[in-house]
């Protein structure tokens, strides 16, 4: 009897270890995002992101630097366009992804968010749009299949991050509801 008492604590206490130790390791979105994060370079933002918003571009800014266009086009609101689009962005942004980028963040982010890149290496500028998706989450509108669409600088964006309008607080009612001279148009 006493052999299987020792036995049966030995068992036991593997198991109630196997599940402490099953409690204390991340998930796997978790520990994705925490490679990632490790990974790279870290973002510059200007603006007031949501945290969703933030995350998702956070991520698209990691594919470009990573050259993955399929994790890029996951991102997408709707795929319909999806492919096409995250491959300009990729060929025309990805090495410039690498280095520093800023994202400056336009309107105040409860379910969309219109963002501008800013790419240290070339100067490139990129403005893209996070919004929440259908299911609930964050994602990008990836609808730019023409590649000269999809490196088109925006003309309203100012030229250095914060230069003209990113707002700075999250209250529409400053405007009087309607957009600022500086605001980015409506789509």
């Amino acid at each position: 009897m006493a052999g299987r008492t020792g036995l049966t604590r030995s068992a036991l206490a593997a198991v109630v270890a196997g599940g402490l130790l099953t409690g204390c390791t991340s998930d796997d979105k978790s520990l994705t995002y925490q490679t990632d994060y490790g990974n790279h370079r870290p973002l510059r933002v200007v603006g007031y992101p949501s945290t969703g918003s933030l995350e998702t571009v956070q991520k698209a800014v990691w594919r470009l630097a990573d050259g993955d266009t399929d994790g890029l086009a996951a991102l997408a609101v709707d795929d319909k366009r999806a492919d096409a689009t995250a491959r300009n962005w990729v060929k025309a942004f990805g090495a410039a992804a690498r280095e520093d980028v800023t994202a400056d963040f336009y309107d105040e982010g409860s379910v969309r968010q219109v963002v501008v890149l800013y790419f240290t290496k070339g100067g490139r500028i990129k403005e893209i749009e996070a919004r929440i998706g259908e299911d609930g989450s964050w994602r990008l509108t990836l609808d730019e299949p023409d590649p000269a669409e999809a490196t088109a600088k925006p003309d309203w964006a100012p030229p250095k991050p914060g230069g003209t309008g990113s707002r700075t607080s999250g209250s529409p009612s400053e405007a009087g509801g309607q957009p600022t001279a500086d605001a980015p148009p409506e789509r």
